[in-house]
């Protein structure tokens, strides 16, 4: 399973990025061969429309799974489309919030906001 994940930093001990559509990169992660990589989140300094350029960044690179702690509607309806599922993150590092996912200790993420539309949601 490929888990995509927003984070801080490029490192998988890094904090969860709070803000999923201007995050600075995306971790991806594979739970059946342990590898992992970084993407630079490029919708992160667009001046408005950053959640839908950045789900969409996540289904190019065809993830089964979003972690975050919050994501917007139009951001959410780009995710749920491409038939990805979406789990809320725990105050925890990337790893973490990975390894509670493969032992099924995330929830769905089901309270999806409005969205910050053209204003930076940080």
């Amino acid at each position: 399973m490929k888990v995509a994940v927003p984070v801080d930093d490029k490192n998988m001990e890094t904090s969860v990025c709070m803000s999923f559509g201007r995050a600075p990169y995306f971790m991806i992660y594979d739970t059946d061969t342990k590898e992992h990589s970084f993407l630079d989140n490029s919708a992160a300094d667009s001046p408005g429309g950053a959640g839908i350029k950045a789900a969409q960044t996540i289904v190019d690179h065809r993830v089964d799974v979003l972690l975050t702690p919050r994501c917007g509607e139009n951001a959410a309806g780009v995710i749920k489309a491409a038939g990805i599922d979406l789990y809320k993150t725990e105050p925890q590092s990337a790893i973490d919030n990975i390894n509670a996912l493969v032992i099924g200790k995330l929830s769905s993420l089901n309270d999806i906001h409005p969205g910050f539309h053209s204003r930076k949601g940080r």
